[in-house]
């Protein structure tokens, strides 16, 4: 049912598939894959297919892992149903991207961040998290600011070891050293293929009032799931709540990011689906009158497919 759903919602990518989304922002790693795939000639329709299969790749694991941690009371698909219906609030959100291939690298991060909690010796666990933030700035120049993410991460949940905060430099740093040497052994140095370049801009405001819809039907659920998740925080285990913590300083690090080489499609606003995912999936499982949450799911639903298919 999840995939039929899916497919209701994204079948528009595959009637006006289109080519691999490139930014100002993209670093060395992003334009080497798009540079391998361009070689081969692939046909859009094949760039559409494979950012849907990642789209909905991305959602089956977050589901999967906000019910392995118990993020929500009991086992459910409400996770992987709202990561779909939000994606398709943007129709740029729905092409091969940088941006696109991140979100998947975010949403294991956040699973390594979840488990560091119950591991005695952590350091490769942290490690891990910092080689795949590392990775992450190599595909998006501005996903830098995601580095600060596993050192605010380190501060809530593990005692302080300044050790372990070494052992996530070196993680984070770990890729760049590979890409040096790759680099001067090919003759190609260039410090402009490790140092990040990123400029500040101010998101330009909506000049369209359905990216004011779609940015309202952002903001009403998290609003709503943040009250629910405030209010059953009793109820969970220190790690669950740790774990929403994480989520909401996930969520404004993502935030920052629109900041840096914006783009006036609004593309770079994805990486902000993982943590405002988990709490529209509280917005529609917590309350206990299922009248709310069903009209704002279809009244969102009905939304979605007037923008992919009509109004196009």
């Amino acid at each position: 049912m999840l995939l039929v759903y899916a497919l209701v919602l994204k079948f528009h990518m595959f009637l006006n598939p289109t080519g691999p989304l490139e930014q100002a922002g993209d670093h060395y790693l992003y334009t080497q894959i798009i540079r391998v795939l361009q070689s081969l000639h692939i046909p859009p329709v094949l760039y559409t297919l494979f950012a849907f299969v990642i789209l909905f790749g991305e959602a089956l694991l977050f589901n999967r892992i906000c019910n392995a941690q118990k993020m929500i009371a009991r086992p459910t698909y409400i996770p992987a149903m709202a990561f779909i219906l939000i994606t398709s609030l943007f129709g740029q959100w729905n092409q091969f991207s940088a941006p696109l291939i991140i979100n998947a690298f975010l949403i294991w991060v956040f699973y390594r961040m979840m488990i560091l909690y119950s591991v005695p010796k952590a350091g490769n666990v942290i490690f891990n998290i910092g080689l795949l933030l590392g990775l992450v700035t190599m595909l998006y120049h501005p996903a830098i600011v995601f580095t600060l993410l596993v050192f605010f991460t380190l501060f809530i949940m593990r005692p302080f070891r300044i050790q372990e905060w070494v052992i996530a430099i070196l993680g984070i740093t770990t890729p760049y050293y590979f890409l040096a040497l790759l680099l001067y052994f090919t003759n190609q140095w260039s410090w402009d293929h490790l140092l990040p370049s990123i400029s500040f801009n101010l998101p330009r405001m909506p000049t369209s009032v359905f990216t004011t819809i779609s940015i309202s039907l952002l903001v009403i659920p998290f609003i709503v799931g943040g009250v629910f998740v405030q209010n059953n925080l009793n109820k969970m285990l220190i790690q669950v709540r740790k774990g929403w913590s994480l989520l909401l300083i996930f969520l404004m690090i993502s935030l920052s990011i629109i900041l840096f080489d914006g783009d006036n499609d609004y593309v770079n606003w994805i990486l902000c689906v993982v943590p405002i995912t988990a709490f529209h999936s509280a917005a529609y499982f917590y309350p206990l009158n299922k009248t709310f949450p069903l009209v704002l799911h279809w009244i969102t639903f009905a939304y979605a497919l007037y923008i992919n298919y009509i109004l196009k």
